[in-house]
Order: C-alpha cells, then structure tokens, then sequence
C-alpha cells in the first residue's frame, strides 16, 4: 500500500523569517529529497493475490493432467500387456486342440475294425426305429438280441473305449449303455412306450458321442 508523504508539501518548509534564511535552501534540498522518495514507495508494484492465485491454479491443473496422462499411460501399457497373454494362452490352447484333433484324426484312419463296429450299429439303431415306429418289438428284440451282453454290443464298447478320450465323451458312453440296457429289457416285456423311450435315450446318447468324436463324419446314415 502506498505511503501518503506530502499531504501538504508546505508544511515541510519553515516560516520565511530573517533568522531562517540561512538554513532555507538546506531545507528545500531535504523536501525534494523527501518528495523523490515518497513518489518511489508509490510506484512500487503491489501484491496481487488473485494473480498469484491464478498461476499456482494453472500449475496444479497441469500438474495434475500431467500425472493423469502417465497413469493413462501406464494403465494403457499393463492392459497390452494383459492383453499379449491373453493371446499367447489362446494360441497355446489352440495349438493344443489342433494336436488332439490330429492325433484322434489319426486314430481313427487307422481303427477300420473299430469303424466298422460303429457301422454296423448306426444300421441295427436304424433297422430297430423302424420296428418300434410299426409296434413290431418283435422285430427289435431279433435284432437286439436277448441282453447287453451280446457279441455286437461287446464289439461296439471296444470302438467307444478306444476313440473316447475326454470325461464328457465317456460320460455318453455310460448314458447309451444305460439306455441301451433298458431298450433290450423294454422290447423283452413289450413295453411298447418304455421302449419308444430308451430307444430315445440310446440314439441321442450316441449322436452325441460321435459328435464328440468327429466320428458323425464318418459313419454313414448319422
């Protein structure tokens, strides 16, 4: 703030008397000097808090982006980084499944016995639909023969254990046994509904097995 020195410049000078003329020209030089120093304190800049207030706002705003484009930054950068993982287990994995498929592939060019097993299934499953839609159980139980434990069925367990590999291909086998068992027992009672519901149950269980497989590709009339 400035300091008000000459409110009244005359008051700095004596009363012109005969006794004080000898000390008036002293007294003039210490006014102006007195003058000159006041009109520098006025000119000194203030403090101006709201410019000061300003600036550090403008330098923590920047601060602050500053810092959030390095987090950015790094968040973008652990998020490649996630993301490369990701992509190197799904071409493993990839990889993986490829080489089971090739391998089951190989399996199966090479077991023409075991396919034939299949084969003859897919026909007698066939041959049984047709004599059960016509109410000829009959006609079923000739082909199904009398229990599970018949030389086609043994054979047909052969093919499933050899081309099975995972639970879930396992777990149809045990539900077509299951179904299978209950279809030969129905067709012996001439339990015609029992019998339309296990025959159901074996060709869903199988359809799926060989889904599994990649067999439905290559056994005719699936």
């Amino acid at each position: 703030m400035a300091t008000v020195c000459l409110s009244n410049p005359k008051s700095f000078l004596p009363s012109l008397q005969p006794s004080s003329l000898s000390n008036l020209t002293v007294q003039k030089i210490s006014v102006k000097r007195q003058l000159i120093v006041c009109k520098a304190e006025n000119n000194v800049p203030s403090f101006n808090p709201l410019i000061i207030s300003k600036r550090s706002l403008s330098i923590s705003i920047a601060s602050s982006l500053l810092l959030s484009l390095a987090g950015n930054g790094n968040f973008n950068a652990n998020a490649a980084i996630l993301e490369a993982d990701e992509d190197d287990e799904l071409m493993e994995k990839v990889k993986k499944d490829r080489k089971k498929r090739l391998e089951r592939q190989g399996i199966i060019n090479s077991s023409t016995k075991e396919k034939g097993y299949l084969q003859d299934l897919v026909y007698k499953l066939s041959i049984v639909g047709q004599a059960i839609e016509k109410n000829d159980l009959s006609a079923a139980s000739s082909v199904l023969g009398q229990s599970i434990d018949a030389d086609w069925v043994q054979k047909v367990n052969s093919a499933f254990n050899k081309f099975s590999g995972s639970d879930e291909e396992k777990t149809e086998i045990d539900s077509f046994n299951s179904s299978l068992s209950s279809l030969v027992s129905s067709v012996t009672k001439n339990d015609i509904e029992g019998t339309k519901t296990a025959f159901l149950a074996s060709a869903s269980a199988f359809e799926k097995w060989t889904t599994l497989t990649g067999l439905v590709e290559e056994l005719k009339g699936l």
